[in-house]
């Protein structure tokens, strides 16, 4: 399961180090941006696991969000045009038998470059 965590701690304080030692679970890191002030990361635990990951980054200070979906795909307006694929560095996107773009939302990172990249606005984020 992909947890959101937002901490505004100047970067000080290693809360994902610090969870891992108290609840003995690890976690992986996929994506982190943080700068002087605050950070954001997505990390990834296992299913069993997840709430008391995230019990565990809260009583650090740390805001903890449950991610239970990737990047959506409308069926309607994608064309398969391909765009996605090469852009998206976790290669969730692919081609089928038929040539046509299929979607694999455990891989994404919400990194949102494949959105960007889409020339007919058929893929989203929402978290």
């Amino acid at each position: 399961m992909k947890l959101l965590v937002r901490f505004h701690d100047k970067g000080t304080n290693p809360i994902i180090a610090k969870a891992v030692i108290d609840t003995g679970v690890l976690i992986n890191v996929e994506r982190a941006v943080i700068n002087s002030s605050e950070g954001e990361a997505l990390v990834d635990v296992p299913d069993t696991e997840c709430h008391i990951v995230s019990d565990a980054l809260r009583s650090l200070g740390a805001e903890v969000r449950i991610i239970d979906s990737g990047v959506q795909r409308d069926t309607y307006r994608c064309v398969s045009c391909g765009a996605c694929i090469s852009i998206c560095p976790k290669e969730v996107f692919s081609f089928d038998d038929e040539w046509l773009v299929i979607t694999n939302e455990k891989k994404c990172i919400l990194c949102g470059r494949c959105v960007l990249a889409c020339p007919h606005q058929a893929l989203s984020i929402s978290y």
